[in-house]
């Protein structure tokens, strides 16, 4: 009996049949090529495909080189088209022998690739990116240090797109895992209405003044284009109230104006005043300025005169009618943020009507409802300021209230009485550019030793209206117009 010692086939012949398997995906054609395939052979490789998501491989393989009678290898390269991160190279190693007569390759995890070598692994992960980045209606990055980061990280929640990021990370047993590539997630931008040079002039103004807050309105849309806000004792520009002072005395002046007093009128400003059979007023320094016309007192902020026309011509529902109008005792406002505007409460007596009528008693705004107040006043419409696209505010805060037009002939009466105040009154000579036309404010808050004062500024300039406010700061001229002037020379 005679025994064949006739190898079959060749190395080349072998190898070539195995890459050609490969490349055309037929795992079942590439096992049968393998001597004593691990049987996870196919699962290998199916997974190792599916897992890493390859879309498809190129391979090129290199001359067969023999290492020994019966044994040879072939040194090859490749590239994994990969759908996350297109082409990945490798190169490896097929090595064959004859086993039964029969050249077989000898297959080993790093025949697959060579990170699979020692137990090692190969892995892709998915990764979150940075939540929803904010910016400002130019669609560029909001200032650094803009003391607005307290509103913006309440905003960012509303949002929920966060960008997935990809990464190919391989490991040793026993080791930290590396990347090799890495796909950075697409930040989502977000638009708000937020000017970046408005903003950014605000937050200068800011710099080194505490317990302040400046926002900024665009009258003839509402939108909120700066929220400056160093208030402290976690005090909100938005949402929380002070006493107006002073530039309450616009609401009240509407008022007036609505009752029949003209502009030019002539009425008193003593530096006190004693209702009949009620408390007396002072205004700031018992300054008196005697007979001037109803203009030139908003613009001096005669308390007693107001007190005086207010008690004489106003009943407690007018000025509270009035009050309603221009914002106060509404609804929560839909800017995106929420917040509120201002809320006083009806008068009981004389002294009531009087305190509220020069914003103290109970009349109570926010920073931004003071804000919204002068944008009324330069474009005769109140309405809700935002902070984010219209689509935007609705789905988080609802739609929102319609603006609501004031009458023509109040509006421009206090248009002319607010450049009074910057031109000869209370905010005269302050460091303002021209065209600014505003209103101060002091108020009292506190009594005996912890009486204090906030001062306000409220204006407008062409198609920009503020509100500053420095809690605790003293007078509005000493403490708010300095601040106001720095930001409006700051634009």
């Amino acid at each position: 009996m005679v025994v064949s010692t006739r190898v079959k086939g060749s190395a080349a012949q072998t190898s070539a049949a195995y890459f050609a398997a490969w490349k055309r995906g037929d795992l079942q054609g590439m096992a049968a090529l393998v001597y004593q395939p691990p049987a996870d052979f196919i699962a290998r490789h199916r997974s190792f495909s599916e897992d890493l998501h390859v879309e498809d491989i190129q391979l090129l393989p290199g001359a067969v080189k023999g290492t020994g009678e019966t044994a040879a290898e072939v040194p090859f390269t490749g590239s994994r088209i990969l759908s996350e991160f297109g082409a990945w190279p490798f190169s490896s190693t097929l090595r064959l022998a004859v086993r039964d007569r029969t050249w077989k390759v000898l297959w080993a995890p790093e025949t697959l690739d060579p990170l699979l070598k020692d137990g090692g692994t190969v892995r892709l992960t998915e990764f979150d990116g940075p939540a929803v980045q904010l910016v400002t209606s130019e669609g560029e990055k909001i200032p650094n240090d803009s003391y607005a980061e307290s509103y913006l990280a309440e905003l960012k929640p509303e949002f929920d797109e966060v960008g997935q990021g990809w990464a190919l990370e391989s490991a040793l047993p026993g080791q930290q895992a590396r990347r090799l590539k890495t796909v950075e997630p697409k930040v989502s931008l977000e638009r708000t209405t937020l000017s970046r040079s408005v903003q950014a002039a605000a937050a200068r103004a800011l710099d080194g003044v505490r317990n302040a807050s400046i926002v900024a309105i665009r009258p003839s849309t509402g939108e909120v284009l700066a929220v400056a806000d160093r208030l402290e004792d976690n005090y909100s520009a938005f949402r929380d109230f002070f006493p107006p002072g002073s530039t309450f005395k616009t609401v009240t002046a509407a008022a007036l104006l609505e009752a029949g007093l003209d502009p030019a009128a002539e009425v008193d400003c003593p530096g006190t005043y004693t209702i009949p059979n009620s408390r007396t007023v002072k205004n700031a320094g018992e300054q008196g300025h005697g007979s001037v016309t109803f203009a030139d007192a908003f613009a001096y902020s005669c308390n007693t005169t107001f007190v005086r026309e207010a008690v004489d011509r106003l009943s407690a529902d007018s000025l509270v009618e009035t009050a309603a109008k221009w914002g106060f005792n509404g609804a929560k406002l839909a800017t995106g943020l929420g917040g509120h505007c201002g809320r006083m409460d009806p008068p009981d007596s004389v002294d009531e009507l009087a305190a509220d009528s020069f914003g103290q008693g109970s009349v109570e705004a926010t920073p931004l409802c003071m804000a919204m107040v002068a944008a009324a006043v330069e474009s005769g419409s109140l309405r809700v300021p935002r902070i984010l696209s219209k689509a935007a505010v609705e789905r988080i805060d609802g739609p929102p209230a319609k603006p609501v037009e004031l009458d023509e002939g109040t509006v421009t009466a206090l248009r002319d009485m607010m450049a009074a105040v910057v031109d000869h009154g209370t905010a005269a000579a302050a460091g303002l550019p021209a065209g600014v036309s505003g209103k101060t404010g002091t108020a009292e808050a506190g009594t005996g030793e912890a009486a204090r004062e906030h001062g306000w500024f409220i204006g407008y300039r062409d198609d920009l209206a503020f509100s500053v406010f420095v809690r605790d700061g003293g007078s509005g001229r000493s403490a708010a117009l300095p601040v106001a002037a720095r930001f409006l020379n700051g634009l």
